[in-house]
C-alpha cells in the first residue's frame, strides 16, 4: 500500500492506494500545536480503523502548504512505517510539465499536485480550481506547462470574516445551498451571496483565461466546498474531490 498525505492549512487528508485504487481516505485537523508523539498516536489509531497493516506499507508521499507540519508529519510517517516519505517540491520529476513562473519555488505543493493529477486525466490547456482555505486557480497551457494562476480568499474564510466584522450578520452553514438567488431573509441572502458570487467568479475567470489564451480550456476542480458551488456554475466543470490524492499517487510513481 502507498500512503498519501495532503496537508492543508485547515485539514489534512490521508489516503491509501492499492495499485491505482484509492482504498480509503479520511480527514483530520492540521494542528500546528500537536507534537510528533501526539500525531503518532492519532495516526496509528486512524490507520488501524482503516485496516492498514503499517508493516506492509511500501512507501508514501506528502504534500504540505504548512512548513512546520511538512517536517513533523514526515518524521511521524517514518516512525510508523519505517519508510522515508517523498515530499512534493518543484525539484521533483514533474514529467513534461515545466513551471513557467517568476519564482518556481513559490508555487504551492498542492498546486503542483493538482496540476499533475489533471494532466493525467485531461488534455491541456487546463484551468484547475481548488476551493480550500484559499481558492486557487492554476492555468496550464496547451503544452501542459504551468504558466500561472490566481489566489483569492476562500469561500468559508470570506464568510467567516464577514460575520465576524458585521455585528448583525450571523455565521452560516454553507453545506446547504440557497434555494434561490434573491434571498428573503438575512441567512438566505448570505448563502445566495456566498454561493452565487463564487460560481460567477469561477465562470468569469474561465472566460477571461480563454480570452487571454485565445483558445478554449478544460476546467477541473477539487476542494471541500467546490461540491456546493458546482451546481451553480455555467461552465462544464470536471469535479473530483480526490484530485489531490490522485496527483500524489502519480508523483510518487514517477519519483519513487
Amino acid at each position: 500500500m502507498i500512503l498519501a498525505l495532503d496537508v492543508g492549512n485547515t485539514n489534512t487528508v490521508v489516503g491509501g492506494f492499492a495499485g491505482e485504487r484509492l482504498c480509503f481516505s479520511f480527514r483530520m485537523q492540521s494542528d500546528r500545536n500537536k507534537t510528533a508523539d501526539e500525531y503518532v498516536f492519532l495516526l496509528r489509531g486512524l490507520l488501524a480503523e482503516q485496516g492498514v497493516d503499517l508493516s506492509a506499507v511500501e512507501g508514501g508521499i506528502i504534500s504540505s502548504v504548512v512548513p512546520e507540519l511538512r517536517y513533523v508529519l514526515g518524521k511521524v510517517m517514518e516512525r510508523l512505517t519505517g519508510k522515508a516519505f517523498l515530499v512534493v517540491s518543484n525539484r521533483m520529476d514533474l514529467g513534461d510539465m515545466e513551471i513557467k513562473m517568476d519564482i518556481p519555488s513559490q508555487v504551492g505543493a498542492d498546486l503542483l499536485v493538482d496540476a499533475a493529477a489533471a494532466l493525467s486525466l485531461y488534455k491541456p490547456p487546463l484551468v484547475i480550481f481548488d476551493m480550500g482555505t484559499a481558492t486557487t486557480m492554476s492555468v496550464l497551457d496547451a503544452q501542459g506547462n504551468y504558466i500561472g494562476g490566481v489566489i483569492v480568499p476562500g469561500l468559508r474564510l470570506s464568510m467567516d470574516a464577514l460575520s465576524s466584522r458585521a455585528a448583525q450578520l450571523p455565521f452560516i452553514n454553507l453545506d446547504e445551498p440557497p434555494e434561490r438567488l434573491i434571498g428573503k431573509n438575512t441567512v438566505d441572502c448570505m448563502k445566495a451571496g456566498a454561493i452565487y458570487s463564487n460560481a460567477a467568479m469561477l465562470d468569469g475567470l474561465v472566460d477571461r483565461v480563454e480570452e487571454e489564451l485565445g483558445e478554449p480550456v478544460t476546467v477541473v476542480a477539487t476542494g471541500g466546498l467546490m461540491g456546493v458551488v458546482l451546481p451553480f456554475c455555467k461552465h462544464t466543470v470536471h469535479y473530483d474531490e480526490n484530485l489531490l490524492l490522485i496527483g500524489l499517487l502519480k508523483l510518487y510513481q514517477r519519483n519513487a
